[in-house]
């Protein structure tokens, strides 16, 4: 049952010890343990613990901005502005935090800081070494980051959960694993709890699951100094009683330390698993926490209740609405992990099925490639067949004939659209070619000899990568775009007159030509300023600022938007080289959806509130579109958290 917490509340324990659960990976790579990692604070949160999340990449990179999709899947950006790993993404949605670049450590990141202290003298001339201070870099940089509140409160997270990249035995590995190899000592008594994920094979050669890998990697890990507290066993099938008592006796854990996760129809029904083995509990016994009130769990927004029902809806739904994603690197779907996913909740929320489709962009591009030409027609064919259509953010010049085939596709038949970062630029670049009259309208990203009248998207001066570099160096993080009128579809889905969201670009489209597109249907209706650009001029950027801010507020007709829409991207130099606006949203009058966002709105999607753009493309794809923004809402899936939930948890096994 719930027992009362103690008359001392967590917000007055300033110096309470911190808890940690490592997890580790054995066998193969892609195993699992970012899912595991964040159901395991699923569970925990969800029963009123705060959880905070480290990602530990072992890599020399310093993070993962210069990575290409095919290596590591996405980039994933943070408020911050930190181009961190994929597993990020899936703590925030999974846990509705936010996250700072130092919740990821990689060990190009860790010899920058080690080696900058050394040539600082803070070592006092001692011999720089791995042991013991490339380790204690280590820790002292997990027990700082641990502490930092992720949640919007001030108070500092009870437990982190420390995800180490790559399988035991990797040689990048073996510096962290020293390092928490130190957690072992009585100091951390009590506050750390090892979870170690392996794969049971089962091979069609032999026709039965073998444990023998499994059994291997936990010895490589017990050989590393870490002793396991939860082995978690995954595989394609439940796992049998005898399979887990091999595993628990080569383990030298208790048969009720091996848990099974066997593939599941959706992921969120990963914690349930958890839950059902009694993981929760082991976790609170073995971390030593603290009992939760009731007042806690009633306040809570979100609890696994809530969890257990959105499981269920995500299979619940059988109508369908397909949406052909066409884009540059669909060969892997990590490559658009948040993107997959803002799609999901969406489809959740307009109580739909989501069927996606990758298409390939180069296909969809003329003339097709000698021996290409049956991929090209499938290609054609997935698009057409499709209720929407995105075209999501990439980089360089392969395959944007086709991006831009599909924005002409979509424009010019009324199918529900969204572009995302390079996908709104390509959008625009489609406009300016064929209602503009304006041939040759390209990017300065993909033909450098275009002429001004040409130049529809063009590099910002102050992330010009022939000046900075490339690492780091974009327009990234979290920006505010305020709209230019309340009569607009993103308005209404956003229901707010500026937006926060978060930005990866080194390119814009020229505020020099927009004037003229919005005159001609495609309205800016939003717009940012970058207050950070040292080239412009502070007073034409701070006005502009201004009246972005005072625009937000006042209610506009087409002509007054027309002539602040044109007043602002004359502003701060000629419009071309020092632009003072950012053009960060765009729609399509006339047309049921067609909408572009020069930020990633997918990075700040959750199950429980999915982006607005992407809501309001899957809406649009299923026909529900104008019946939500008249007031016809499609309800939120998710049940109100109420004291009937109470029981409910327990029964659920929610600290009984």
């Amino acid at each position: 049952m719930v027992r009362e917490m103690a008359t001392t509340t967590r917000t007055t324990i300033t110096d309470k010890p911190m808890k940690y659960i490592l997890v580790t990976g054995g066998v193969i790579s892609g195993v699992g343990k970012g899912i595991i990692s964040s159901s395991l604070g699923v569970l925990l949160k969800n029963n009123g613990y705060k959880v905070t999340s480290i990602k530990i990449d072992p890599y020399l990179n310093i993070d993962a901005g210069t990575f290409s999709p095919y290596e590591h899947g996405e980039v994933f950006v943070l408020d911050d502005g930190g181009e961190v790993d994929l597993d990020l993404g899936n703590y925030e949605r999974f846990l509705n935090i936010r996250l700072t670049r130092d919740n990821n450590i990689t060990t190009g990141k860790m010899f920058q800081h080690v080696m900058e202290r050394e040539r600082r003298g803070d070592y006092c001339g001692k011999t720089v070494q791995m042991i013991p201070h490339f380790t204690d870099a280590i820790i002292d940089w997990v027990e700082r980051v641990a502490r930092i509140p992720v949640d919007g409160t001030k108070d500092t997270p009870d437990v982190c959960i420390i995800e180490l990249g790559g399988t035991i035995g990797d040689i990048e590995g073996m510096p962290f694993l020293a390092a928490f190899e130190k957690f072992q000592t009585p100091r951390f008594k009590d506050n750390i709890m090892n979870v170690h994920v392996g794969l049971i094979l089962h091979p069609d050669a032999t026709g039965e699951p073998k444990t023998k890998p499994m059994q291997n990697s936990v010895r490589q890990l017990r050989a590393a100094g870490l002793k396991p507290d939860l082995l978690i066993c995954r595989s394609s099938q439940p796992l049998e009683v005898r399979l887990r008592k091999k595993v628990a006796d080569f383990g030298l854990v208790d048969l009720e330390q091996v848990i099974g996760v066997h593939d599941v129809s959706n992921i969120y029904k990963v914690p349930l698993l958890l839950q059902e083995q009694g993981v929760l509990h082991h976790a609170i016994q073995c971390l030593r926490l603290p009992e939760v009130s009731q007042q806690t769990l009633r306040g809570l927004r979100f609890n696994m209740v809530h969890w257990t029902h959105l499981s269920e809806l995500v299979d619940n739904y059988t109508q369908e609405v397909q949406i052909a994603l066409v884009g540059k690197y669909v060969k892997i779907e990590d490559a658009y992990a948040s993107v997959n996913k803002s799609l999901q909740h969406s489809a959740i929320h307009s109580k739909r099925k989501l069927k996606l489709r990758f298409v390939d962009s180069e296909l969809l591009e003329f003339p097709v490639k000698p021996g290409f030409q049956a991929q090209a027609v499938a290609a054609w064919e997935a698009v057409k067949a499709a209720d929407g259509i995105i075209v999501p953010g990439g980089f360089d010049k392969r395959g944007i004939e086709g991006m831009i085939n599909a924005c002409q596709y979509a424009r010019e038949k009324k199918v529900p659209f969204l572009g995302v970062c390079l996908g709104m630029q390509c959008a625009t670049i489609e406009f300016a070619r064929n209602v503009l009259g304006i041939t040759g309208a390209n990017s300065t990203e993909f033909d450098k000899n275009l002429v001004e009248e040409q130049q529809v998207v063009i590099d910002m001066p102050e992330h010009n990568v022939e000046t900075v570099g490339l690492g780091g160096t974009m327009r990234l993080g979290s920006r505010t775009t305020a709209f230019l009128t309340k009569d607009c579809t993103l308005r209404k889905l956003y229901d707010r007159d500026e937006v926060k969201e978060r930005h990866r670009h080194r390119y814009e489209v020229n505020p020099r030509h927009v004037p003229e597109l919005s005159k001609r249907g495609l309205l800016f209706v939003g717009m940012g300023v970058d207050e950070s650009t040292a080239s412009l001029n502070v007073i034409s950027t701070s006005k502009s600022s201004a009246d972005l801010m005072k625009m937000a507020h006042e209610q506009q007709n087409k002509e007054t938007l027309l002539d602040k829409i044109t007043d602002l991207c004359h502003r701060g130099g000629d419009g071309v080289v020092r632009p003072a606006v950012r053009m960060e949203m765009l729609e399509m009058e006339d047309h049921p959806y067609f909408v572009g966002a020069q930020f990633h709105p997918e990075y700040l999607s959750t199950p429980l509130v999915p982006s607005p753009p992407f809501l309001g493309l899957l809406l649009a794809a299923s026909g529900q579109l104008r019946g939500y923004l008249s007031g016809t809402k499609t309800p939120t899936p998710m049940v109100s958290l109420t004291e009937e939930t109470l029981p409910q948890m327990e029964k659920l096994g929610v600290h009984a």
